[in-house]
C-alpha cells in the first residue's frame, strides 16, 4: 500500500493509536496501561479506557485483528458514530477482537443496502445495548442482528426512514427497550409488529412519528405488550381521544408522554394535562412529571366539569366512571381577574375631579398619573385617602409607599384623594 492508499484508508487501529498515545490521552482514572508485548511497534504506547470514543475519525477498516485484540481485551463501551464503516466484514472484526463489548454505537455510518450475513452475527452475541440511528440499516439485517444476540436490551432504530416494519421468523425475547423515533410510520398494524418481534418490551419511543391510530382491542394489546411500561407518542399523528383511551388497554403501562400531537393543539397547557391525566388512571407519569393524588383529583374533576354540558352521545366512558366516583359537580365560580378600576375624587385646593383609578397600580403610579393634572412634580405632593365611609373616625391615611399598590387601601367608589403640595402652590382652573 503507498503513501497516499494509507492516507486515505482510515483503520481502527490506526486512529486508535493516534488518539491514545500518552502525548494526547495521558494516565488518569479508568485508563489501562497496556504491557509491552512482542510484536506491534505500537503497543508498549496505548493507554486505553473502557468506553472508546472513535466518533468521526473517519474510520472505514478495522485493521490489524491481533492488535485490536491485544489493545481491546478490557473495553467495555465503542463509539464508532459518524465514521465511513459501510462493510459488516470490518465491523465484524472489530467486535469479534473486544470480548467484553456491552454497548455499540454505528450511528451515521453508510450501512444502507449492506446486508449481515449470518455467519458473521455470532460476534455480535454479547453486546447489550445497540445503536444504529440514521445508518438507514434494513430490517434483515437488524432482525439478523437481534437473533444473534441472546443479552441485547435496547435497541436504536432511529432516522432510519422505516415506513413499515417486517417481520421475522424468530424473536427478541431479551430486547426490553426500542427507540425508534424519527421515522416514517403511520399505521398502528406496523407498530403492532414490535409486539410479536420483542414480546418482553417494557419501553417503546415512537416519537417523531405520523402513526395515526391506537388501532387495537383491549385482549391484542395484552397479549402483544403484556411487559410495556413506558410509551413516548410525542409528536405523533393522534387525532381522537379514543386512541388515548385504548392506552389504558396496555396491563403495566405506567409512564406516557403525549405532546404534539393533532389531538391536543387546541387545548391550553393545563387542559391538555388535566384531560390526558383524567383519562389515564393508572398512569404514574405524564410527560416527564409524577402525578400526585391530589392532582389526580383535581384533573378527574375538572374532566367532569368539562364534559357534563356535552350531549349524552358524545360522553367517553371515562365521564361515567368519573361522575360514579365524585357525583355530579357544579361548575366552578367564575372568578373576575381582570384590572379593577373605580372612581375616586381627587382635590387639590378648591378644584375636584373625578378620576379612575387601576387599583393594580402603586402609589408611584398614581402619582405619574396625576402630574399631568396637578402640573405638579411628582415628588412635590403628598397623597391622602379619605375613605368616604370612615373618614369621620380615622380621618384621611397617607399613601406614603411608592411602590404599594392601590388596592391594598380598599379604595373605593366615591372616596377621595387629596393632593397636598409640599410647596406652596396655586391650582387654578387651567390645572385640570
Amino acid at each position: 500500500m503507498d503513501s497516499s492508499d494509507e492516507e486515505e484508508e482510515r483503520t481502527f487501529i490506526r486512529v486508535l493509536s493516534e488518539k491514545y498515545n500518552p502525548e494526547n490521552f495521558p494516565y488518569g482514572q479508568g485508563v489501562v496501561v497496556l504491557p509491552s508485548p512482542p510484536g506491534s511497534p505500537v503497543k508498549d504506547r496505548l493507554f486505553l479506557p473502557s468506553i472508546l470514543v472513535l466518533n468521526d475519525c473517519g474510520i472505514s477498516k478495522a485493521g490489524d485483528r491481533s492488535d485490536i485484540e491485544a489493545f481491546c481485551a478490557h473495553v467495555l463501551e465503542l463509539d464508532l458514530a459518524y465514521n465511513q464503516l459501510n462493510d459488516w466484514g470490518e465491523i465484524s472484526t472489530i467486535v469479534s477482537s473486544i470480548p467484553h463489548l456491552d454497548f455499540l454505537n454505528l450511528s451515521m455510518n453508510p450501512l444502507s443496502g449492506v446486508q449481515l450475513q449470518p455467519s458473521l452475527a455470532d460476534v455480535f452475541s454479547r453486546v447489550r445495548r445497540l445503536v444504529l440511528i440514521n445508518t438507514q440499516v434494513s430490517w434483515d439485517t437488524v432482525h439478523t442482528l437481534t437473533q444473534h444476540t441472546p443479552e441485547l436490551k435496547e435497541l436504536f432504530l432511529c432516522l432510519n426512514g422505516y415506513d413499515t416494519v417486517s417481520e421475522s421468523q424468530a424473536s427478541c425475547p431479551s430486547l426490553s427497550l426500542l427507540q425508534i423515533t424519527g421515522n416514517q410510520l403511520q399505521d398502528w398494524a406496523e407498530v403492532r409488529k414490535f409486539g410479536l418481534l420483542y414480546p418482553s418490551l417494557s419501553t417503546l419511543v415512537l416519537a417523531n412519528n405520523s402513526v395515526s391510530s391506537v388501532g387495537d382491542t383491549k385482549e391484542t394489546l395484552e397479549r402483544l405488550f403484556p411487559n410495556l411500561r413506558s410509551i413516548n407518542l410525542n409528536n405523533s399523528g393522534l387525532s381522537q381521544w379514543e386512541d388515548i383511551e385504548r392506552l389504558n388497554f396496555f396491563p403495566k403501562l405506567e409512564d406516557v408522554k403525549a405532546q404534539g400531537m393533532p389531538l391536543l393543539q387546541s387545548y391550553s397547557t393545563q387542559e391538555r394535562r388535566s384531560l390526558l391525566l383524567a383519562q389515564l388512571p393508572s398512569v404514574m407519569v405524564l410527560n416527564g412529571s409524577a402525578i400526585s393524588e391530589g392532582e389526580r383529583e383535581d384533573a378527574e374533576r375538572f374532566f367532569i366539569r368539562y364534559y357534563q354540558d356535552f350531549p349524552e352521545q358524545q360522553l367517553p366512558q371515562r365521564y361515567h366512571v368519573l361522575v360514579s366516583k365524585y357525583g355530579h359537580l357544579a361548575p366552578l365560580a367564575e372568578v373576575d381577574l381582570s384590572p379593577r378600576c373605580t372612581v375616586v375624587d381627587v382635590r387639590c385646593g378648591d378644584r375636584v375631579e373625578p378620576v379612575t383609578l387601576r387599583l393594580e397600580q402603586t402609589v408611584g403610579d398614581l402619582k405619574k398619573q396625576l402630574k399631568a393634572l396637578l402640573q405638579l412634580p411628582t415628588n412635590g405632593i403628598r397623597l391622602f385617602h379619605v375613605d368616604k365611609e370612615m373618614s369621620s373616625m380615622f380621618g384621611p391615611e397617607e399613601l406614603k409607599c411608592s411602590f404599594r399598590a392601590l388596592h391594598s387601601y380598599s379604595i373605593q367608589d366615591g372616596d377621595e384623594i387629596l393632593v397636598v403640595p409640599k410647596v406652596k402652590n396655586r391650582c387654578s382652573s387651567s390645572d385640570f
